[in-house]
């Protein structure tokens, strides 16, 4: 559900009614059946679900059921806080998150196990005041499943981006780029689009220097890590190029010559995928055991208490995880 205080519960509710367009799935909302229910009835929504408490030993949920909300009982300095970001706030978002990883991680045949999650946004800023020590999803995902390898991909109708580095001040970019993490979200976004049924998926690497660094010009990083790395890239086997002078490349890649473009940094890659696809967006965490999508957007305080927040960003990433969800079951029904 995410931050209770956001959007989120709005945006999954709204998502919840449009259920016909989402696929042969059936779904567990991990969140506040109260909060759920009240927002429902703002936006004048019907929807069928079950209720069951977050920690009854009652595992299954009635074949019949497309929705079954386990419920977190909220405090009432939530119920009653306006919206922002508050450690309670945070405190239970993380709960939600990592109770939900946890059943992903299950055996398939356990009646808890998920074939994915879809997260509605968080605050950052919340979980810190809560005590993590997690700046988001990707980095606790990555951190439950041991997942040494991981990159935050970005995929819209018009893009299809990932990061080599993602939650990092700026500031750090130089000391913390490497070979290794440029070569990362080449070879992950390789077998994420491969995955999606994209047989030979074309890949362009931005460089991180302006124009590429001017062959050495303009800093030597992309002549010492980025080439480098997409040799690599290039000697397995995938057909990667570069590195392209970022403020040119996601031209040609919106116009369809690219499947992939790998930015070497958060904003670098955020800025144009906002720009062109702002209402489909997903965030997607890559390289993981866990099928993971969410939403391209914040927890809209701003709005938050308005009603009026788009849900299209999630209804994408439903659709999304549920077609990477059924391509996964596929793959292994074939082995």
């Amino acid at each position: 559900m995410g931050d209770p205080l956001g959007i989120g519960p709005e945006i999954v509710v709204r998502a919840l009614a449009d259920l016909e367009t989402l696929g042969d799935a059936r779904f567990v909302v991990y969140g506040s059946n109260e909060r759920l229910t009240f927002t429902a009835d703002r936006l004048n929504l019907k929807i069928n679900w079950s209720r069951i408490a977050h920690d009854s030993p009652r595992l299954d949920r009635p074949i019949q059921d497309t929705v079954l909300v386990r419920d977190y009982e909220q405090a009432p300095s939530i119920r009653s806080s306006p919206p922002g970001p508050s450690p309670a706030g945070g405190a239970l978002s993380r709960k939600l998150v990592e109770d939900a990883i946890d059943d992903a991680m299950r055996e398939p045949g356990d009646p808890r196990s998920l074939d994915g999650i879809v997260t509605a946004p968080i605050s950052k800023q919340a979980w810190v005041m809560s005590g993590s020590r997690f700046p988001g999803h990707t980095e606790v995902i990555a951190h439950r499943t041991k997942s040494k390898r991981h990159t935050m991909l970005f995929r819209s109708k018009r893009l299809t981006v990932a990061l080599a580095t993602a939650h990092i001040p700026l500031m750090d970019l130089r000391n913390l780029l490497t070979i290794g993490k440029v070569f990362d979200p080449i070879d992950i976004g390789h077998h994420f689009l491969k995955d999606l049924g994209i047989s030979s998926p074309r890949i362009a690497v931005c460089g991180l220097n302006p124009h590429a660094g001017e062959n050495g010009i303009l800093g030597d990083e992309d002549e010492r890590l980025i080439k480098p790395a997409i040799e690599m890239a290039r000697n397995a086997g995938i057909d990667a190029r570069g590195p392209f002078p970022a403020d040119t490349i996601f031209i040609s890649a919106a116009e369809g010559r690219w499947d992939l473009v790998v930015a070497m940094y958060h904003d670098q890659g955020l800025i144009p995928v906002k720009l062109l696809g702002w209402r489909d967006a997903v965030n997607v965490t890559t390289g993981t055991p866990i099928i993971r999508t969410s939403p391209d957007h914040g927890t809209a305080y701003d709005i938050a208490a308005k009603y009026e927040a788009d849900p299209s960003s999630m209804v994408e990433a439903i659709r999304l995880a549920v077609t990477m969800a059924q391509r996964k079951i596929s793959t292994i029904q074939s082995l």
